[in-house]
């Protein structure tokens, strides 16, 4: 739970879609004091909720609508009788790898199912003061780099060719942190596409009937209380089970990825700062750690804590995976007044403890 000093009381009705996953249920204590009323909508889809049961981690005072945001009928049946003045935009398929199999999916759930809760608040006149959308780094995909005279550039998807003969990086370049305020998104996966999409249609909507929007481009988050069911998502909790099994982690490239792991209580304190902020920016903002760390050395710490074999390369590449992603967090500090608290260490231990502590967790 955040402390209450970073969500000061708002008032009103908050509705947060996908408000019963990994984040949804992280943030919802520290709305049920910053708002009067906190209704959550999800599908509680068996990828994530295998029992279909109401989290335990979702505060008691929510009041948990279970539906399908793609369908008008659920915004018909819900928005008549409910004037929010935040919606949290959670709901999404997240899965990269997944979202290539599984384009429809994707596009179905990120894309329509964010117009049809627009057109549901557009046609129950019930329009908020703001929208929240979770986004993601995934916009951005390999982002920009420097060539060897300092100039950006942008070199667009790496291609399997070049992935098989194991150039992982692109020749004689640098790359450079992920900064909405001068970077250009350019997704190379079908999920990083569709998230680039909700970002385009809440802008261009929000815009039309002035409503604020806060968008945050969220990086690597992981912790306590992620799906540990869930094959598509969540790398460190995967770690976490091969390395309690004795397992030496593998890494895919070179083990030299670099990602900014941030951790969910970092990532709810944000999110609910931009729900509650007095003003937010039109821009997106960037979330995450504020510094990298690379595949192998989240890796390595996991092996640490479990006294499990040193990780390994394998040389495996991911199709849609970008080489290196961290963010830029200076809007995040001078705009909604938030900065990270944990470290990669301090995060892992936190994990690490919660999936010891879970019963009938089998090692991967």
């Amino acid at each position: 739970m955040i402390n209450s000093k970073q969500a000061p009381h708002s008032g009103g009705t908050v509705l947060v879609t996908g408000g019963a996953g990994f984040i949804g249920c992280a943030i919802s204590a520290s709305l049920v004091e910053a708002f009067d009323r906190v209704v959550v909508v999800d599908s509680l889809h068996p990828q994530i909720h295998s029992d279909g049961a109401r989290p335990a981690a979702l505060a008691e005072e929510a009041e948990l609508v279970i539906a399908d945001i793609t369908e008008p009928a659920t915004w018909d049946a819900l928005l008549p009788g409910l004037s929010p003045d935040v919606v949290i935009h959670l709901a999404a398929e997240t899965g990269t790898g997944q979202s290539l199999e599984e384009s429809s999916r994707h596009a179905l759930t990120n894309v329509v199912g964010t117009t049809q809760l627009l057109d549901g608040l557009n046609r129950h006149k019930n329009l908020p003061r703001r929208i929240v959308l979770s986004s993601s780094r995934a916009v951005y995909g390999e982002g920009a780099w420097k060539n060897s005279d300092g100039g950006l550039y942008y070199p667009g998807q790496r291609t399997s060719d070049t992935l098989d003969k194991s150039e992982w990086d692109f020749p004689n370049s640098t790359p450079v942190e992920m900064n909405a305020q001068e970077i250009f998104p350019s997704p190379v996966s079908v999920y990083g596409a569709t998230k680039l999409a909700q970002e385009h249609i809440l802008q261009a909507w929000a815009n039309s009937y002035n409503v604020q929007t806060a968008v945050l481009r969220l990086q690597n988050v992981y912790g306590p209380g992620q799906s540990l069911i869930n094959p598509y998502t969540g790398i460190m909790s995967l770690f976490c089970r091969m390395a309690m099994g004795g397992k030496s982690i593998p890494l895919y490239e070179d083990g030299e990825v670099r990602r900014d792991f941030i951790l969910i209580d970092d990532v709810a304190s944000a999110i609910v700062s931009a729900a509650t902020s007095p003003t937010v920016q039109a821009d997106p903002i960037d979330i995450g750690s504020g510094e990298f760390q690379t595949i192998g050395t989240a890796a390595r710490l996991i092996a640490n804590h479990y006294g499990a074999p040193e990780p390994h390369v394998t040389g495996q590449y991911r199709q849609g995976d970008v080489r290196h992603a961290w963010a830029n967090i200076d809007a995040a500090r001078d705009v909604l007044g938030w900065q990270p608290r944990y470290s990669l260490a301090e995060g892992i231990e936190l994990l690490a403890h919660w999936i010891d502590a879970q019963p009938n967790v089998q090692p991967a």
